[in-house]
Order: C-alpha cells, then structure tokens, then sequence
C-alpha cells in the first residue's frame, strides 16, 4: 500500500512539474505608454502599448481594465485600446496590467495607474437639477428639450451653454431660454440626430459655463434615449355602446416601433357615482360592463414597454363622453328650474313686503 502511495505522488509530481519551470521562468511585465485621452464628450480613450521586454512565445496576452472612477468596472481584453462612455466632470481614474495565459495557468504583472484630474471650477457652480425630454414628431424627427437650475455658488453673472452628443455627433444649443437675470436655463432643439429607432441608445448632455468672477465647473449627464422620450397620445380613439358594455378602440401612438411594443392606460369616470377608475390595458381595445343609465368621460394614454426602457405617459387623449344619466332629460331639468325660479320669486316678494 505504500508503494500505492508513492506511485501516485509521483505521477502527480510528474503532470504539475512541467509548468513549474516556465512559471518560474517567465516574468510578467505591465504595458507600457498608458495614456487616457478625452476623444469627445463624456467619453475617454484609454491606449496602451505591449511591454517590449514581454516573451510572448507559447502564451496568450490580454489586459486587465479597472475602471476606478468615476463608475467602478473590470473587464479585459485583447486589444492594446478601449472607449468608455462615462461622466467626466470629477475625473477618471483606471489601472491595467498584463494577464499571461499558458494553458490554464495564469500570471499577472503589476498595476500601471492613470488619473484625469476633473476640470476647474468648484462644485457648487455647476449647472443643477438637469432634466430632459425628446419627442418624435409624425416626421420621425426626434426632438431635444432640456431645462436646469444654475448653481448656488455660481456668480451672478453666470451664463451656462449646453451641447448634446449622440453616437458621433455633437450640437451646441442654439435655442435657449433665460431667466429673469438673463441666465440660459433651458435649451431646445426641434431636430436632432438622434435616431428614433434607437434602443436604449446613450444621449450626453454637457453643460459648462463662463463668468467674468469665478470658474465655473462643467457638467454631464447620461440619459437613456427611450427613458426620457415623452410617448405621443394614443390616435383615433374611439369610444361606443354596444348593448350594456362600452368599448373602446384606438391606434398606437406616432412611433416607429410596432403596437406590440406599447401599453395603455384608460381613465373612466362615472358621472352618476363619481367614481374614477385608470386600467392597464396591453392591447389597442377595451371592453367592460358598465351601467348605462350613467354618463361617463373616457381618456387614453401610452408608454412603450417590451421593445425598450419605458418612457414618459403620454398626456391624455382628448375626453369623449359616453351615455346619458336617465334623470337628466330636458323635462326634468325644465321643471326643477321653474320650481327653483318661482320659490326665489315668493322669498324675494316677502322680503319686500315685510
């Protein structure tokens, strides 16, 4: 039995010591000229080149990527380059290092660290409270509506300037809105370049400013494109009795993607009960029972779901009124008002002759 022992040590010996050598032997070297670069808006190209002392025969080379700051993440890859969509307005900051591959054996070199230090100007004068909204017009035209708050210790005179980038191009405002202090502080864009069609697509928008006192501190912002796409109103609704139920019909909004990818809300008032109800609709029809002997208001609204990130409701269609409550015919009303008239005129008669 211990023979048995010794002849499986030994075998095991032989299958590790192979690669103990090479392990020993080659050393793993970081890469060389890292550089990270601003190629365009709220976006960094991160370079670097192989080590020229690195013995590649027999092994495979990649690159470990730790993204720092400003939104931490890891991955690697083969290639000597990267580009990162990220807000740059308190820096970035990343490491690499080379990852030796042998077979399942695996060796690292150390760390080389690069920083981009953030852009002048101190915090509290950036541009605050940024929200966008993008519409698409029955021309498949994609438009841009963007509003701010300046900030708190900014100057007085401070002006602000926005620019939007999507994929590869990019547009400064041409279109703002002041203040009562005569500060830009919403911008609009009635065309665009980005595609109506995108899903889920990133919009950059840069805000920086200038004043004759102080640096002011630029700012960014990524929003999804279908996230902030205020949806169009449901078209052609349309609103009918069919014996005691009442239905609905309508078309999905202006859109280019298909019904599927769209839900409904409906908003039903009853004016006999007072009762409001808003139901979740997934298809482009409604049917319900309700009570025909009241008069009630019906409304639509949409938002994509499915195909892409939900957006914002569309506003309500417009209201279409539907049945009639049985007490409110002409007879009725004709009468209560002369009730009404006669008993003002008795009280007002008394009231002169006391």
């Amino acid at each position: 039995s211990m023979m048995k022992v010794f002849l499986i040590l030994l075998w095991t010996a032989s299958l590790v010591q192979p690669n103990i050598p090479q392990a020993v032997a080659v050393q793993v070297f970081p890469p060389v000229d890292f550089t990270l670069t601003v190629s365009a808006l709220a976006q960094v190209l991160l370079h670097w080149k192989p080590n020229p002392n690195q013995e590649q025969k027999n092994y495979t080379i990649r690159y470990d990527v730790k993204i720092l700051s400003p939104v931490p993440e890891e991955y690697d890859t083969k290639k000597t380059y990267s580009i990162r969509t990220a807000v740059l307005h308190n820096g970035f900051s990343a490491h690499i290092r080379t990852l030796l591959l042998h077979d399942d054996f695996q060796m690292r070199s150390d760390w080389v660290k690069k920083k981009l230090p953030p852009p002048p100007g101190a915090p509290e004068t950036s541009a605050t409270n940024l929200s966008c909204i993008t519409r698409i017009t029955i021309s498949s035209i994609v438009s841009l509506h963007c509003t701010w708050i300046p900030g708190q210790g900014a100057p007085k005179d401070t002006n602000y300037f926005l620019f939007y980038r999507y994929e590869t191009y990019t547009e400064e405002c041409q279109d703002y809105i002041k203040d009562k202090w005569n500060r830009n502080i919403e911008c609009r864009f009635s065309v665009t370049h980005i595609d109506p069609e995108g899903i889920d697509n990133l919009i950059v928008i840069h805000i920086n400013g200038s004043s004759k006192y102080a640096a002011i501190k630029p700012f960014q912002q990524l929003f999804n494109q279908n996230a902030i796409e205020k949806v169009n109103v449901p078209r052609n609704v349309t609103v009918f009795l069919e014996q005691n139920d009442l239905l609905a019909t309508w078309e999905k909004p202006i859109s280019p993607f298909p019904k599927a990818c769209f839900e409904y809300e409906l908003y039903l008032f009853n004016f006999k009960s007072r009762n409001e109800q808003i139901l979740k609709i997934s298809s482009n029809d409604f049917r319900l029972r309700i009570d025909v002997t009241s008069r009630y208001s019906v409304q639509i609204r949409a938002n994509h779901h499915i195909c892409c990130m939900r957006g914002f409701w569309s506003d309500w269609s417009e209201i279409i009124y539907i049945g009639q409550n049985k007490l409110e015919n002409p007879i009725a009303w004709i009468l209560a008002v002369l009730c009404v008239s006669m008993c003002c005129m008795f009280l007002l008669v008394a009231i002169i002759c006391k």
